[in-house]
């Protein structure tokens, strides 16, 4: 069966677009990636994008707007990655406005913010989205989504493998051995912290919006980071919570972005936007630190993905500060850096075709696990 997948994320930077053919078990499925295609969003709907999950205030009518804005585009995206109608259903995670995961008793909720008919009729197939909304019902974080896919999509390997996608948030997939007394093991996952989402806002302030993120992380190469205020920030609550655990833009945006940069003190802007960058692998080498102290896992492999993984300062913190594992490419397993999370919905969409569970309960919290997603038919 062929599917399209789409994601947007954290990022707010456009649509990823993936066509793919699956075929066989649900749980180890067959699978070819056929087509990628990234469909940015237009400037100001970027910015539109950005202020709603921080929290700006808008009127209704914007709102509405905005929604219809960001389906046309999830359109566009699957119009350009596939011109001749093949997939037989798309998989699209909508656009993430804001994420409240479930604390002290009170239930979870996630806002995904797409008009799911409208999209049908748009491309006259069967649209399966809201994902998250299931897992959230039966108490679980709603996030993050893509371990139990990834561990179907890449399979395993003779260690414990680590998958970690640098979009606006950073999260991990670990995946257990293929043999030896982990084999049985259930997948972990969790949101680590900002990845993104912070160099990307500091990249906008200063440039006066000229440049919207740090691109081959120039900036971040001619700086020096500050090493005291990162482990000061480590200490954070967010970063001493144990899993499961899930966030977004609303608690790592303009708000902590700017306390961030008055804590550092007038550093300059290369200063601040090496110590940001050295910050998101900190927060990642930290949680793999405490896992090995914790349980004794130590994966063997870190496998990144996402528009972090095309920084090579950051990668190069990542290497420093997490020794021990390998770090490669999610391109080195058929997987394009920018294409994974866009894969692992397509799958979503494939496993809710197929009545199969897509949540990890050992991942979210959910109480059980669950077939995800609202499927809607064209009108």
């Amino acid at each position: 069966m062929h599917c399209l997948g789409l994601m947007s994320g954290t990022s707010a930077d456009g649509v990823d677009a993936v066509l793919v053919h699956f075929d066989g078990s649900p749980q180890h499925p067959k699978w070819s990636l056929l087509r990628h295609h990234h469909q940015p969003y237009p400037l100001e709907l970027q910015q539109q994008v950005v202020a709603a999950g921080q929290g700006a205030a808008m009127p209704a009518s914007s709102w509405l707007e905005l929604a219809e804005a960001i389906t046309e585009v999830q359109a566009q995206a699957v119009q350009a990655c596939d011109p001749t109608a093949t997939a037989e259903l798309i998989g699209c995670h909508g656009q993430t406005v804001w994420h409240r995961p479930p604390a002290q008793g009170a239930r979870g909720a996630s806002w995904q913010i797409l008009q799911a008919p409208l999209l049908a009729h748009l491309l006259q197939r069967p649209v399966v989205h809201d994902f998250r909304a299931a897992d959230l019902a039966l108490g679980g974080q709603g996030a993050p989504l893509v371990p139990r896919a990834d561990a179907a999509l890449l399979g395993r390997t003779q260690g414990w493998r680590a998958l970690l996608n640098l979009g606006g948030i950073a999260n991990l997939t670990l995946i257990p051995p293929c043999g030896g007394v982990d084999r049985h093991a259930a997948i972990l996952g969790w949101d680590c912290g900002p990845a993104n989402s912070l160099i990307d806002l500091g990249m906008r302030q200063f440039t006066n919006g000229a440049q919207s993120f740090d691109k081959g992380g120039a900036m971040a190469a001619q700086g020096h980071a500050d090493e005291g205020w990162i482990q000061r920030w480590l200490q954070e609550e967010y970063f001493q919570l144990a899993p499961p655990k899930s966030t977004g833009r609303e608690c790592f945006g303009q708000d902590d972005l700017n306390r961030r940069l008055h804590q550092l003190d007038g550093a300059s802007a290369a200063d601040a936007i090496a110590t940001l960058t050295a910050f998101s692998a900190a927060v990642v080498a930290q949680d793999l630190a405490r896992l090995r102290q914790s349980v004794g896992i130590a994966p063997i492999e870190l496998i990144t993905a996402g528009g972090g993984s095309q920084n090579p300062v950051l990668i190069d913190e990542l290497r420093r500060r997490c020794r021990g594992a390998q770090i490669d490419e999610s391109s080195s397993l058929r997987v394009p850096t920018e294409a994974r999370e866009a894969l692992v919905f397509a799958l979503l969409a494939w496993w809710h075709h197929r009545e199969h569970p897509g949540n990890a309960p050992t991942v979210t919290g959910a109480k059980r696990e669950a077939v995800l997603g609202v499927r809607v038919n064209p009108a």
